[in-house]
């Protein structure tokens, strides 16, 4: 049976400290590690980020067994290596960072992340629309920021609040959920949904998607509902792969929704494409 993080498997040693004060500076004690980390690119794997990031297209599966192996030996489920927030952050700069990113890499792995990052992301998502650079600048900052990190706080935040209040096993009320693992699950299921629409489908987005045709909204339509459907189901995957939650099932619910909004938007001819970019263009303004 895999281990899973216990609130009481922290006893008093010196009787100063009870199970959950300890259990606070323990969690406390790994999130200064990584953020300690996160300014020391030599001590980062980033090729096995780079392996997760391909993993999540092919067999988001093989990524959540490593987080097994992970807890087996690190006794956490949260990633330690701040190595997969780094490259997502790059990835969100596109071709630029390529530059800045072959110093604290391997040889093996200089090839694969820059042509990684070398791809057009949200700078060129400014390019399509036309935009200017400190309007391409603010965008970038938007994107990181407030769709990749704001957002992802408060949904890493609520499903950590979900899981552990209505999630966990009656018969394992000692386990909880690790704030650090809901965060992971979000960056897991951002960057495909990020592939998705800053990237594929800027190939579509001036010829095909706003062209205000049938065909323009069914292309640019059918990639959100991939991209968000891909998001709801390695968010699925994430929580199903923790033993002692329930119910994950229900984490699939919001495809009946997705799915409907879709339909209605056809029917209505709501092109979701044109909307995001009329936003953005509005925020960098």
């Amino acid at each position: 049976m895999l281990p899973s993080t216990s609130v009481n498997s922290l006893v008093q040693g010196n009787g100063v400290l009870n199970s959950r004060d300890a259990a606070r500076h323990t969690a406390g004690a790994k999130r200064y590690k990584y953020l300690r980390r996160l300014f020391r690119f030599r001590q980062m794997d980033f090729e096995f980020a780079a392996w997760q990031m391909l993993y999540l297209f092919t067999s988001p599966q093989r990524v959540y067994r490593n987080f097994h192996y992970r807890k087996q030996t690190k006794d956490q489920w949260a990633r330690d290596d701040p190595a997969f927030l780094v490259l997502l952050s790059i990835w969100l700069c596109g071709h630029r960072g390529e530059s800045a990113w072959q110093g604290p890499t391997s040889g093996n792995f200089n090839s694969l992340s820059g042509h990684a990052v070398s791809q057009v992301s949200t700078i060129g998502f400014g390019f399509v629309l036309d935009m200017g650079f400190f309007e391409t600048i603010k965008l970038l900052l938007w994107v990181v920021l407030i769709d990749c990190v704001g957002v992802g706080l408060l949904i890493a935040t609520l499903m950590w609040f979900i899981s552990n209040k209505y999630l966990v096993k009656r018969q394992s009320r000692d386990y909880d959920v690790e704030w650090g693992y809901a965060f992971d699950v979000h960056l897991n299921a951002f960057y495909p949904l990020l592939v998705i629409l800053h990237f594929i489908q800027l190939f579509f987005i001036n010829h095909v998607i706003l062209t205000d045709t049938f065909i323009g909204y069914l292309v640019g339509n059918t990639l959100w509902l991939v991209a968000v459907g891909y998001y709801i189901y390695v968010t699925f995957l994430g929580y199903s792969a923790l033993p002692f939650l329930k119910n994950t099932v229900i984490l699939l619910y919001p495809f009946a929704p997705l799915i409907l909004l879709y339909g209605l938007s056809l029917a209505l001819g709501w092109n979701f494409t044109h909307t995001l970019c009329s936003f953005y263009k509005y925020r960098v303004k």
